[in-house]
């Protein structure tokens, strides 16, 4: 499960008490403290995490994808996979923002796959989906959160990104489903837009679950295409998009 927040430094988060919630999930499970984003502004971030490359640096882009994507990869090895998006009108919805939503932070919207293929456009459902999902311990392979412009911190403070996070992912620890293989990853697309190191600058990037070393802190240079790999990775899919074919391993993050 991957959940992307938006424009914060590493250290605007770690050690900040306004994101009790991130911090405690740093603490217990494992924190990436020399991640950094790939570049400034939010879509290409979004790109390099699901295709591993950075696709534009437009963050109006309103093309078509047709390169090799997370959502074609899974496909490929029977894995299922839905994106969960806040304030989505409806499932299956391919259009551009409304209320909350913005289209940028939703890749998946932008892949060929999806918008030739009404079965794959009903994968992108509205976040309420996610809590009956949960409850009938049918989530799939691979979910992405995607908050709102609120919730994800990109138009409100961190104190209210983090105060959404808890009461949403809270459940998510309690499930069987989670508990037996789940991993949990939270990240940041992008830096604070004066930090240009490696591209996006430095972010904190959260691993959690059951199988996550405990109060681990890696100290290895990773970028979303090493997310992206991991993702494949640990789904068992061979089929690396990108720049992920050749990125860091996060195996170390691991039991």
């Amino acid at each position: 499960m991957l959940v992307v927040e938006e424009n914060r430094s590493y250290d605007q988060v770690i050690g900040n008490p306004a994101a009790p919630y991130l911090n405690g999930l740093a603490a217990q499970y494992a924190l990436a403290t020399n991640y950094f984003a790939n570049a400034h502004f939010s879509i290409p971030n979004y790109f390099m995490l699901t295709t591993g490359q950075i696709e534009t640096l437009n963050d109006n882009f309103a093309g078509t994808v047709t390169d090799n994507n997370l959502a074609r990869v899974l496909d490929a090895a029977g894995k299922t996979w839905k994106v969960y998006a806040e304030d989505l009108p409806s499932a299956g919805y391919l259009g551009g923002d409304t209320a909350g939503y913005v289209k940028r932070h939703n890749p998946f919207a932008f892949f060929s796959d999806v918008i030739n293929s009404p079965q794959e456009a009903a994968n992108i459902v509205p976040f309420t989906q996610f809590a009956a999902d949960l409850s009938a311990g049918t989530l799939p392979n691979f979910s992405m959160i995607v908050p709102n412009l609120t919730d994800d911190g990109h138009d409100a403070s961190l104190a209210t990104a983090d105060a959404w996070l808890q009461p949403s992912l809270a459940p998510l620890f309690a499930s069987p489903q989670f508990q037996q293989d789940g991993v949990l990853i939270v990240t940041f697309d992008e830096s604070e837009v004066t930090d240009l190191q490696m591209g996006g600058g430095h972010i904190a990037t959260i691993l959690a679950g059951p199988k996550v070393n405990s109060a681990f802190q890696s100290i290895t240079v990773y970028q979303h295409q090493s997310t992206l790999r991991l993702i494949l990775d640990l789904l068992g899919v061979s089929d690396r998009p990108g720049s992920a074919a050749d990125a860091p391993s996060m195996s170390e993050f691991f039991q």
